[in-house]
């Protein structure tokens, strides 16, 4: 009985398995995108120091990095749109 059993759930194992791995994959690409921010950050707090870019031009990007990395860790953010890109846009939205 439990060969039968078996064979009968494996499909069943088989969904289960694959959407582990795609959970996994995406808190991994999440773990990656935070630590793109962060370097980002760095970046642009060198460039403030080595005077490469101003005040206003740094504060302005150092408030977008801030923003995404606050929603990411929250948990909130669906997915990190291209700049210029919003949640919702795209040729499958309905007007």
């Amino acid at each position: 009985m439990f060969l039968i059993d078996d064979i009968l759930l494996s499909p069943v194992h088989g969904v289960v398995w694959i959407c582990k791995e795609v959970f996994r994959a995406a808190q991994e690409e999440q773990a990656d995108e935070g630590d793109r921010i962060r370097a980002q950050l760095c970046n642009l707090y060198m460039m403030l120091e080595t005077a490469q870019i101003s005040e206003e031009e740094f504060a302005a990007q150092e408030k977008v990095c801030l923003d995404r990395l606050e929603l990411l860790e929250s948990g909130e953010m669906e997915e990190i749109a291209a700049p210029g890109q919003t949640r919702g846009s795209g040729p499958d939205r309905v007007p």
